[in-house]
């Protein structure tokens, strides 16, 4: 028992002492933040009035300015989902997060009769009515909220490209089989 106790720098009591010290700097100093499941762009959103499944899932990283409202999520690649048309996104979603809206929104655009067109906005107005207001620039589309309640998964543009290619190879007939 003596030996515990003589403050030797190799004794047991001087080694558990140093793992008590480490454990409290590690846990008293905070850590740097990063999103979690506890605070996840998903709750962020719906904490803004919005659903969480705007976004899809594979979010990398995000930052939010609470001063300005400046949202950047980075995703794993370029994807595309489906809500009720197919939708893009960029590797980098960029707008500014107020409550119940994104608003000036880059990186996310919708497919609207063969054409992609730019998301600009999109506007919960009044979250009773379970409509979402997506505004594509050339018009308004709204849908309903309960599309966006879960985190959609989104497909690579790679493995996407893949179909396309296959999708050509089918159309083409007797010219594929040569």
């Amino acid at each position: 028992m003596a030996y515990l106790t003589t403050g030797h720098p190799h004794s047991p009591a001087t080694f558990s002492r140093l793992i008590l010290a480490i454990f409290l700097l590690l846990y008293t100093f905070p850590q740097p933040s990063s999103p979690s499941a506890e605070n996840s762009i998903h709750d962020l959103l719906r904490s803004r009035g919005l659903p969480g499944g705007l976004l899809p899932k594979g979010v990398q990283s995000y930052s939010f300015s609470d001063d300005d409202g400046r949202l950047e999520v980075k995703l794993e690649g370029p994807c595309l989902t489906r809500f009720e048309n197919r939708v893009y996104f960029e590797s980098v979603v960029k707008a500014n997060l107020t409550y119940g809206s994104l608003t000036g929104v880059v990186g996310l655009s919708q497919e609207e009769l063969f054409l992609w067109l730019p998301v600009k906005d999109i506007i919960v107005d009044d979250p009773n009515s379970g409509l979402i207001l997506f505004d594509i620039g050339v018009a308004h589309k709204q849908m309903s909220l309960s599309l966006f309640e879960y985190p959609p998964d989104c497909k690579s543009l790679q493995d996407h490209q893949g179909l396309r290619k296959n999708h050509v190879r089918k159309e083409k007939g007797f010219e594929a089989l040569r």
